[in-house]
């Protein structure tokens, strides 16, 4: 029963879902805070290269998660300090981030010894896979699955309580609606934004640690194929809830795994025509946000996009 078609599809979608989930998250995280990055893709590229040389050179994962998390924290930095203390165009910041971090994956993929000619040195090995993982349907759905998987699960469960049920959330809520009002009553608006922006960065690292060393284990230069991108779409799908964001990476992680099990099962359908809808669905999320109204209509902070300084109070 477990073998079946279909049971294996749910199976790779939540595994090509995984790093939208982090990515997503992170992102909602940003938004909340009434910051827009759009460099995501950027950001995971720039984590999944740092991850797969750590990982590389020392052979160990957490090391590499570590140095992965870093770097798209790190690479977040530098679109707070433009939008957040400069307050430059966050549109333009993020998609220059998109650029940077796609050089910087280039460079340091090419640089010495070519990561391309490299083994990763390490996976994430999946974990509760004897007995429980045979389990008919939910044994493979639920078992069996790597520490990022489960840690994806558990990210989405504290985001959702610490957005909707904490006095911190509540906070951050209210400084993405209405930041003047928020730092009249006290609220430190762009130390919540640094320190959010800069999670959104850290969740985008880990995306892309999961795309370099679990989905793929190889190294090459257009590696997230566009994933950061689809990750934002997600943001928009699911009304910047994290809950909603776990079910809709994971429909998105079924569009784009297929072409792949359609290929297994022998369908003749075009697989560019497949490969596809994931980035058709991502430029009406993108239309979606050009169009701020229609935005906050399904539940967009109400101060995204907007610079904020003291004086305009």
């Amino acid at each position: 029963m477990n073998d079946g078609t279909v049971i294996q599809f749910m199976v790779i979608a939540i595994g090509a879902g995984t790093p939208l989930v982090y990515a997503a998250v992170g992102e909602i995280l940003a938004e909340r805070s009434g910051v827009m990055n759009l460099g995501v893709e950027g950001m995971m590229l720039t984590g999944a290269v740092m991850a797969y040389w750590v990982t590389a050179v020392t052979g160990s994962t957490g090391l590499g998660l570590l140095a992965g998390a870093v770097a798209g924290a790190a690479m977040a930095s530098l679109h707070a300090f433009l939008s957040i203390t400069l307050r430059s165009n966050q549109i333009v910041s993020g998609i220059a981030l998109v650029i940077l971090g796609t050089g910087i994956a280039a460079f340091l993929g090419s640089a010495g010894p070519k990561l391309v000619d490299r083994a990763s040195g390490g996976t994430f090995e999946p974990l509760l896979s004897s007995g429980l993982a045979d389990l008919p349907i939910v044994g493979p759905l639920i078992f069996g699955h790597d520490v990022l998987v489960y840690g994806s699960w558990l990210v989405v469960g504290l985001t959702s309580w610490y957005l909707f049920h904490s006095r911190p959330g509540l906070h951050l809520r209210a400084v993405g609606e209405d930041p003047a009002t928020a730092d009249a009553s006290g609220l430190p608006v762009a130390r919540t934004r640094y320190i959010h922006v800069l999670l959104g960065g850290a969740g985008a690292g880990v995306a892309g640690t999961y795309v370099s060393l679990a989905l793929f284990g190889s190294w090459s230069e257009d590696l997230s194929n566009g994933t950061g991108w689809i990750a934002i779409a997600l943001v928009i799908f699911s009304a910047w809830r994290p809950v909603r964001a776990l079910i809709a990476a994971y429909v998105f992680g079924a569009l784009t795994s297929l072409g792949f099990n359609l290929q297994l099962i022998e369908v003749p359908v075009p697989l560019d025509l497949l490969a596809v809808l994931p980035f058709v669905m991502t430029l009406i999320a993108l239309m979606v946000v050009s169009n701020l109204p229609s935005a906050r209509r399904l539940g967009a902070p109400g101060a995204l996009g907007e610079p904020y300084w003291r004086e305009q109070r």
